[in-house]
């Protein structure tokens, strides 16, 4: 059965422009697009229409890196670094997920969260407590989003109520893995070792042969931080360099790795995560709150590098990927006042949506645009009130710099009407 959405259609089928269509229709079949049109196809004549007209129908949003855990202490404890901020406040958040209850009230209200800004996919690190990351996913599996989500694995450096054996370590991540396939068959499980100072040669091995095993996709944090790379050399002075880390364990399976940040990359990285054709979650919200630095973001996809947009709760203190598409278009602008990047291109609005829809849906298939044979993944935009005669692109423009959550009205993934979750 076709179903045609009516409503001003707009997404990004290249990133280099809007495809806009007003007063138009998205035909959907079997939870696909079959094609956007501007007046109903004489052969889809008899297809049921669900009327949105004078909305905006736009891609669902897709976050590529994001801390569930963390979402409880989002706008903490920006004075302070990466690696103090980790000490002072995640770490102590992280371990009161221990106690299964914690983690059934905070993470409902986390998926709860994301339901209400439009976030339909998203990658996320839990913690390593086992029976909660699994309460992480059954909710998600319950409320109709379609992320991946991965146990956290810690071995060293970490606080003692914050770290197992690796043995542990290893035994719960396949525990897991082997018990979500029936009880979250639609959540995807995603390998997730924390980053390379808090975990062992002995568990990046261990981890890269679940990868291997399971055919993984995996997840990550590189070169976020100067600190933190510089200790990452000191633990590793025989790997040239942070990324070869991860490949040389095999944490690094071509087309199925997501690593964040990636601020600090050198040319031989950039090179590594092109060949492996891994995503970048560009986390600039994060990255200005935590003073980490500025991704060279025009530089990384002129590359050829493909990058996404992630909203890193609770390094970043909003979950609203609109709000995290301005804050990388107005991070671009501020990296062009720094010396040597002057010439650099700011992102543009099409490019960074496109980022946000398109790009790091391409992590789950094919997701994030309304081309033929896409998921349909969509969010119905109300019609804000307007001195101006707007077009559809300036429409758009308005939400993503001045709207919220207030202002979607439907959410849709593969085709299914996404209610508000844990009603019942």
């Amino acid at each position: 059965m076709v179903i045609a959405y009516k409503g001003d259609v707009i997404y990004t089928p290249t990133p280099d422009r809007f495809e806009a269509v007003e007063d138009g229709y998205v035909l959907v079949e079997g939870g696909k697009v079959v094609c956007v049109a501007g007046s109903l196809p004489r052969e889809y004549a008899d297809a049921e229409v669900i009327d949105r007209s004078g909305h905006l129908i736009i891609p669902g949003f897709n976050d590529l890196h994001i801390h569930a855990p963390q979402y409880p202490l989002a706008g903490l404890g920006f004075d302070y670094e990466l690696l103090p901020w980790l000490e002072k406040y995640t770490f102590r958040t992280e371990a009161k997920y221990a106690d299964p209850d914690v983690a059934d009230h905070w993470y409902r209200l986390f998926v709860t969260r994301l339901w209400q800004v439009g976030t339909l996919r998203f990658s996320a690190f839990a913690t390593l407590h086992n029976e909660s990351t699994l309460r992480l996913m059954q909710q998600c599996q319950e409320s109709g989003l379609r992320p991946v989500i991965g146990k956290v694995n810690m071995d060293r450096n970490s606080p003692s109520d914050l770290v197992e054996t690796t043995e542990e370590s290893l035994r719960g991540t396949q525990e897991l893995i082997e018990r979500s396939k029936t009880l979250t068959p639609d959540i995807g499980f995603i390998v997730t070792p924390r980053f390379v100072p808090s975990t062992t040669v002995e568990l990046m091995e261990g981890l890269g042969e679940l990868v291997r095993r399971y055919r993984l996709p995996v997840q990550s944090h590189l070169d976020e931080n100067r600190n933190e790379v510089e200790w990452v050399r000191q633990l590793h002075p025989d790997i040239p360099t942070y990324a070869q880390v991860y490949e040389r364990y095999g944490l690094m399976p071509e087309n199925r790795t997501i690593m964040a940040h990636c601020i600090w990359l050198t040319e031989r990285e950039k090179a590594l995560l092109k060949d492996r054709g891994v995503w970048l979650a560009h986390c600039a919200q994060s990255n200005l709150d935590l003073t980490s630095g500025i991704m060279p973001v025009r530089r990384n996809l002129d590359y050829g590098l493909t990058v996404s947009i992630a909203s890193d709760v609770a390094g970043g203190h909003e979950p609203s990927m609109n709000h995290n598409i301005v804050m990388a278009i107005e991070a671009s602008k501020a990296k062009t006042f720094e010396p040597g990047f002057e010439h650099d291109k700011p992102l543009t609005l099409p490019e960074a949506f496109h980022m946000a829809t398109k790009a790091g849906g391409s992590f789950f298939g094919k997701v994030g645009s309304f081309e033929p044979g896409y998921e349909f993944d969509a969010l119905v935009v109300r019609e804000s009130e307007s001195l101006l005669d707007l077009s559809v692109e300036e429409r758009l423009e308005r939400f993503i710099y001045v709207g919220d959550d207030r202002d979607i009205a439907e959410r849709y993934v593969a085709g299914r009407l996404v209610d508000k979750p844990f009603q019942r």
